[in-house]
């Protein structure tokens, strides 16, 4: 018991670093933390998860280029239309606009673009900023496991795989999906009037006193122009949208090829039919390549890579060697109490910070503990716990937009803006998760 704890604090002090130093900082010390424990404690050294890491490397790439055409622009401008249009319910529609761009595109990094705008429609509209801001960076993480692109499904499905489970992209989808949409959309309604309106936060109004602070929160945010998007962008929207459907439509048909009686993976049909694809918007929207390994989107996606190489291997080399007493604690728990296993999963993610990487550490030993396949994509929404700590790059940015201040912190390190809409959001998707999982394995 004495050496788990020795082994357990070791590990979680890894990823508190790794969490606090940020970017590729977590997967350098996921593989320092291998190192010692395979060269120090003496651990047979766990999986390294390359076909995740494939999938995202392969789907960040033609995002990317997406990116460098003007595409994502693009998707911004149609974004911005709905919200200035709407600006009474922009605490409904900034959170679903972000939930469905990151559906889109596989990464809530995409997000970035959208928090000046929402802002913007927020402060002239007289709504409390920290409505939609806050809501919108929990959600953009909870469309991550609702796209059919993202790394997280991949990983749920390379887990399939590996324990020779026949499942498909749409079994998941379909539970994901609704779950994930009711979800943004209760925690919407709940962000509608929390907090005092401007006019009446005595706090606002003192700080409004200031001249310096009052001209920044004024500042116009200007409207991004449709005038100055090139056909090419458009191109490479119209590609890629292609491309998803593309692989939504083998996975609902079941067009996968066989060869000596063995599907092809989805894992690696979502690969091919990616980089096709990538080629096309490559050539047919005039994109230099060196343009793409420059662009913030593949810089962001190569952290991504990194982080879940090294700590992904850190987590499944402590989990392997300590799996048969995991399973003698975890067993009787779980079979009494299967839910227990949603938390399990929550509490993981807080630290881990992606989705990819907890299921690929945690879905094997729910499998060891007897829990079903099709049960266990019900609990895929408990991943969501980045909003926890306000550390996450989303909630950041956010705050750093939200120049009235109601976006914050906190005082007591839990009590920021963030709290109550991931709670909320995360919550009721997972308990809807769970039952969908079920209501379809009868």
């Amino acid at each position: 018991m004495l050496l788990f704890l020795v082994h357990l604090i070791f590990l979680m002090s890894i990823l508190y670093v790794g969490v606090r130093k940020g970017g590729i900082a977590l997967g350098f010390l996921g593989g320092l933390g291998v190192f010692v424990f395979v060269f120090g404690f003496h651990f047979p050294p766990g999986k390294p998860p390359v076909e995740v890491m494939l999938i995202i490397l392969t789907v960040v790439s033609v995002a990317a280029c997406l990116d460098v055409s003007g595409g994502l622009n693009y998707l911004i401008h149609l974004a911005e239309r709905l919200l200035r249009r709407y600006p009474k319910y922009i605490s409904i529609l900034g959170p679903f606009t972000a939930y469905f761009l990151t559906v889109l595109v596989g990464t809530g990094h995409a997000v970035y673009s959208l928090f000046p705008i929402i802002y913007d429609v927020a402060y002239k509209k007289g709504v409390r900023p920290e409505r939609p801001m806050a809501a919108t960076s929990v959600a953009s993480q909870m469309g991550i496991i609702a796209s059919p692109i993202a790394a997280a499904g991949a990983s749920f499905l390379a887990i399939a795989m590996d324990h020779h489970i026949a499942l498909n992209l749409f079994d998941i989808l379909k539970v994901t999906i609704p779950s994930t949409f009711f979800g943004v959309l209760l925690m919407s309604i709940y962000s509608f009037n929390r907090g005092k309106d401007l006019d009446k936060d005595p706090v606002f109004l003192d700080k409004m006193k200031n001249e310096s602070f009052r001209k920044s929160v004024e500042t116009n945010y200007s409207l991004i122009s449709g005038e100055g998007i090139a056909k090419e962008a458009k191109l490479s929207v119209y590609i890629f949208l292609l491309s998803i459907m593309s692989i939504v439509c083998i996975a609902l048909f079941s067009l996968s090829p066989h060869f000596g009686g063995k599907v092809v993976p989805m894992t690696s049909v979502l690969q091919l039919v990616m980089l096709s694809f990538g080629t096309i918007i490559l050539i047919f929207c005039k994109i230099k390549p060196a343009d793409v390994v420059r662009s913030l989107v593949f810089s962001s996606g190569m952290t991504a890579v990194l982080a879940v190489f090294g700590i992904v291997w850190l987590g499944d080399t402590f989990i392997q060697y300590y799996k048969p007493q995991l399973i003698v604690q975890l067993s009787e728990v779980i079979k009494e109490h299967s839910w227990f296993f949603a938390v399990a999963l929550f509490i993981v993610s807080v630290f881990l910070k992606s989705q990819a990487s907890t299921l690929l550490i945690m879905v094997p030993v729910a499998l060891t503990l007897g829990i079903p396949m099709e049960v266990l994509i019900g609990f895929i929404p408990a991943c969501n716990g980045y909003f926890f700590f306000f550390f996450y790059a989303n909630d950041l940015v956010s705050m750093s937009f939200d120049r009235t201040g109601t976006t914050n912190m906190g005082k007591y390190l839990l009590d920021h803006s963030f709290m109550m809409p991931g709670l909320v959001g995360v919550g009721s998707s997972t308990l809807l998760g769970i039952v969908l999982s079920k209501a379809f394995t009868v």
